[in-house]
């Protein structure tokens, strides 16, 4: 055997994992073998100690094939992995907030003379000119809780929404909230008619400026045809994965008729995450197994970003959900969060909300959901986070494409 164990393909690296200068970022490489004789990595002779090795490697592309190579008396042996360059990296945040549909069925009723005087735009508008907030709104077709659809919203807002499009995106989520997870074995067609139209929508509402390819889709897993439109429409990132995986949330029962589980504004999907880690508890490494790409996930819940060469797309995960976590919960949330991506090196950070929960006639309305994102912007940007879109270059650092 003879394997690269200090770094696994799809790493992303940057200037905390090695020396980084003109020349680009140096790491340091190692590996065990199990046969005698000389190894080498890209072509360099590799220092041995016993069954170990190890050698400094430079990086100088975005991405990076390393090469262990050996020659011996078994035969000729190597392993090839791919590493992402994250050059001149810098602490940087994303935001996105889901489920879009509700403000735009207000503009679309009371047709107010600015877009940004509704009070949804106008809030984020508010925390942006505080804290230099950039946040991108996934955005629904139809109006599941009232029926209206983005065709019956005005144009007339155009240059307003271009005119704020340096802070505030617009982007795909899905056709409507309902049904849950409605594209996990959605059709190719379906998925791109449902992509382009509201896409078009943006466009026509709030010019092309204003419109960046989604991160996320609605519930996040999605079927491989989709997966095809994505990769046609651009998408170089997505939040955790594609696949069917254990994760929290309501049941479509309760989701369909409002139930609430106590007197909690947001407790509905906080049982629903507890009692999903409670059936893992129960039956421990099976179901995890059966969920999960265990070395995988485990390995995301670490270092938070993962590259696919294959897919040629970097998953990354987030830290909070400001509608999941109480406002008095987000600094210790955050606090951690970046302490263990300090522990492992990690720059980049993904925060998350969902539209709904700061309507005061939703079902589940929570009073200070406006408060939780600001805080959430705030204390990452005072920990020297730059809020950034990461659709723009690799996450939000476009050193490559200078």
């Amino acid at each position: 055997m003879l394997q690269i164990t200090n770094i696994r393909q799809g790493a992303v690296l940057n200037h905390n994992h090695g020396k980084e200068d003109a020349n680009g970022l140096t790491v340091l490489i190692e590996g065990i073998t199990d046969f005698p004789g000389p190894v080498t990595l890209n072509g360099q002779p590799a220092r041995r100690d016993g069954r170990r090795f190890m050698a400094d490697v430079t990086l100088t592309q975005q991405f990076n094939t390393i090469t262990a190579e050996q020659i011996s008396a078994y035969g000729n042996f190597s392993q090839s992995i791919v590493v992402v360059y994250d050059k001149k990296s810098f602490k940087r945040v994303n935001f996105y907030i889901d489920d879009h549909s509700f403000f735009w069925t207000d503009l679309a009723k009371e047709r107010p003379k600015r877009a940004f005087d509704h009070f949804y735009l106008k809030g984020l508008k508010e925390i942006h000119e505080r804290t230099g907030l950039k946040v991108t709104l996934n955005c629904f077709y139809h109006n599941d809780h009232f029926d209206c659809d983005m065709s019956q919203v005005p144009d007339i807002w155009k240059q307003e929404f271009i005119d704020n499009s340096d802070w505030m995106k617009l982007s795909f989520h899905a056709s409507g909230e309902f049904p849950d997870r409605l594209y996990i074995e959605e059709c190719e067609e379906v998925f791109a008619r449902d992509y382009d139209m509201v896409h078009d929508e943006i466009v026509r509402i709030a010019g092309e400026e204003s419109f960046t390819p989604p991160v996320v889709i609605h519930w996040a897993i999605i079927s491989p045809a989709c997966v095809k439109v994505l990769k046609e429409r651009d998408v170089k990132c997505y939040s955790n994965a594609f696949r069917p995986r254990l994760m929290g949330g309501p049941t479509a029962i309760e989701r369909a008729v409002g139930a609430k589980t106590n007197t909690t504004a947001n407790s509905q999907m906080t049982a629903s995450y507890n009692r999903d880690k409670q059936l893992a508890g129960d039956f421990g490494f099976g179901f995890e197994e059966h969920f999960n790409v265990i070395e995988e996930t485990s390995y995301l819940s670490q270092h938070k970003l993962l590259y696919n060469p294959h897919l040629d797309m970097t998953f990354f995960q987030g830290c909070c959900c400001a509608n999941l976590v109480p406002l008095d919960v987000i600094p210790g949330r955050l606090e951690k969060a970046l302490a263990d991506s300090a522990a492992v090196g990690n720059e980049v950070f993904g925060l998350a909300s969902h539209e709904q929960y700061t309507f005061p006639y939703y079902h589940n309305y929570i009073p200070d959901h406006m408060e939780r994102i600001s805080k959430s912007i705030e204390l990452m940007v005072e920990a020297g986070c730059k809020p950034v879109f990461f659709p723009d270059g690799f996450l939000g650092n476009e050193a490559w494409e200078k």
